[in-house]
């Protein structure tokens, strides 16, 4: 198969996956608002950090799969788990944060999401070692 027609299968991979993914982080999101409110931003917390720990397990799990880990990198790390980690609306939280009398709470939030993202991060990657198949 030549790098064309691979890079277009890729390409589609990534798109159903982000969709998906982007799919799952509105369920959480709303989930999360529903449960808790909006007085902090749990949906976007929650999704960064398996996001998170979903990256580091599927790092470890494409390692021996050989060509077909072009394939599961785009639909998985790529597609699903770029659609649903949402670094970019932690940014603006963070910037909402700042603007509101919510300011005192914006260190915790990026500790937590900086800490608690290395920390999954490493125990997905550990997991998928323990548990090869």
């Amino acid at each position: 198969m030549d790098g064309v027609t691979v890079w277009w299968q890729q390409l589609g991979l990534v798109m159903a996956g982000g969709a998906l993914g982007a799919a799952l982080r509105f369920m959480v999101g709303d989930a999360m608002l529903r449960q808790f409110g909006n007085g902090f931003p749990w949906g976007t917390l929650t999704v960064n950090l398996v996001g998170a720990f979903a990256a580091g397990y599927v790092m470890i799990w494409l390692q021996s799969r050989g060509n077909a880990a072009l394939y599961w990198r785009a639909f998985l790390i790529v597609g699903i788990i770029g659609g649903l980690t949402t670094f970019s609306s932690m940014m603006l939280e963070s910037l909402l944060f700042t603007r509101t009398d919510r300011g005192l709470m914006l260190p915790l939030y990026l500790g937590v999401s900086l800490v608690g993202g290395m920390l999954l991060v490493w125990a997905g990657a550990r997991a998928a070692e323990a548990w090869r198949w």
